[in-house]
């Protein structure tokens, strides 16, 4: 197996508000079958599927699906970055968890929530900058 992730899956509630809330970042979606909206990024793909039709697919009763302590981390080549998409993401509706700020190991991150809950956080982190394409690696893209 490569180690590697494919695809994204975020299972929402409301999928056009969710779909407006992206879109409101700047993404755009792309030809996807429906009952899926996918968000094509660099190496993955986002997808946005209606939960009670995740939880059909596991075999899972919808209330078993809450929230999980998981982060998607969205990182950025310069620390004056940081909080202007934070104001972004709470002008498109979330809910901002941690504003901007400096951090222990040298970076500057924030947190926020999407409307659903999702929680995202906004970093910059001088030990892993950035590939010209904007692909991450941890310790700095080749």
């Amino acid at each position: 197996m490569d180690q590697r992730i494919s695809l994204i899956t975020l299972g929402v509630r409301d999928i056009a508000a969710e779909t407006a809330f992206y879109t409101a970042l700047g993404w755009r979606a792309v030809d996807s079958p429906d009952g899926v909206v996918a968000f094509d990024l660099i190496g993955q793909t986002l997808a946005l599927y209606p939960l009670e039709d995740l939880a059909r697919d596991m075999g899972l009763p919808l209330d078993a699906l809450g929230h999980g302590a998981i982060t998607l981390a969205y990182n950025v080549r310069d620390k004056d970055e940081v909080a202007p998409l934070m104001a972004r993401a709470k002008a498109a509706g979330a809910r901002i968890l941690k504003p901007a700020h400096d951090v222990f190991w040298g970076g500057h991150i924030g947190y926020f929530a999407d409307p659903e809950g999702h929680i995202w956080e906004i970093a910059h982190n001088p030990a892993a900058p950035l590939g010209p394409d904007g692909a991450f690696q941890w310790n700095g893209a080749v």
